[in-house]
């Protein structure tokens, strides 16, 4: 989807203009995909714009560097403070917002120890990720043939850029076989997560979702998804998924920040139908707690 520019980006430390936010080309992330990053949601609120569960999103950027031995040279608060500052001096009203660490220019190869670690926050407008009509009536999904990256090769537990062709291959090969998605199985074989959605089943009043042994990134949405559910007295169950537990579902819907909740309403031509009443419910319920209309979930929206 293309960006629609705002005036600034928070680029170590200071706005900048949006056009002025460069990095040189020798970059080692550029080369080594040696960065760290969030995709982050602020909703229009009655009191103004409010990002969704921003310090979360934050403790799981430093997690992900934790992972990689990638020190950011800023602390959590200070991020958050920055992330605010960002989306308040971009005038929006609700926007997405994509906070990035990465290993910087001055060092070439691959040991990445003692290159400048590069911090930045951008906000633009982003609509549905999957579009309104697949929020409304769901997508159509295949089962990838590249499989979701194994633990002992690469961490899924990161949210890290170069991790990330990964899934790009595999959306690819979505788009080029006339689906809106993939879904990837883990090296086992068992299902894992969308190219950056999380998933989940529905199958007689139960939902089912891949735990994290396989190879899926614990994302926030699936946390507030899991919690809302058993708010509306839904069990949720994690547990290792088949290819046919898609095919013979009730339901089933991806999670994520950028997509949200959108329901699947086909697995490799094996047709689910149109979103149901568990999903619908949940869209309902998660719409209503990011718009601020649930005093009991207020603490999970920062205002700006």
């Amino acid at each position: 989807m293309p960006i629609t520019k705002v005036d600034k980006i928070w680029l170590n430390g200071k706005l900048v203009d949006w056009d002025e936010a460069k990095v040189h080309v020798l970059t080692h992330a550029l080369h080594y995909g040696s960065g760290v990053f969030e995709g982050i949601r602020a909703y229009e609120t009655s009191d103004g714009p409010a990002v969704f569960r921003l310090r979360e999103h934050i403790e799981r950027l430093f997690a992900s560097a934790k992972v990689y031995l990638m020190p950011i040279p800023y602390s959590v608060d200070e991020l958050v403070k920055a992330t605010k500052e960002t989306v308040r001096v971009s005038g929006l009203k609700s926007c997405y917002i994509r906070p990035i660490a990465f290993r910087g220019y001055g060092e070439m190869g691959l040991n990445p120890l003692k290159a400048p670690v590069d911090v930045a926050i951008a906000v633009w407008p982003w609509g549905a990720y999957l579009g309104e009509e697949g929020i409304k009536h769901g997508i159509r999904a295949m089962i990838s043939s590249f499989r979701r990256i194994d633990p002992n090769s690469l961490p899924p537990a990161a949210k890290a850029t170069g991790q990330y062709i990964n899934s790009s291959l595999a959306k690819i090969e979505a788009i080029y076989s006339e689906y809106d998605e993939a879904i990837l199985l883990d090296s086992r074989g068992f299902i894992s997560e969308g190219t950056g959605e999380n998933i989940f089943v529905v199958k007689s009043g139960v939902i089912h979702t891949p735990s994290t042994s396989s190879s899926i990134l614990v994302g926030i949405t699936r946390d507030t998804v899991m919690t809302l559910a058993k708010e509306m007295g839904l069990p949720v169950v994690e547990r290792d998924l088949v290819r046919s537990d898609l095919f013979l579902a009730d339901e089933v819907f991806f999670t994520g920040t950028a997509a949200e909740i959108v329901p699947i309403r086909e697995v490799d031509k094996r047709v689910i139908g149109e979103p149901g009443r568990i999903t619908r419910a949940l869209q309902d319920k998660y719409h209503s707690v990011v718009r601020g209309e649930e005093k009991k979930y207020a603490h999970w929206l920062e205002h700006v």
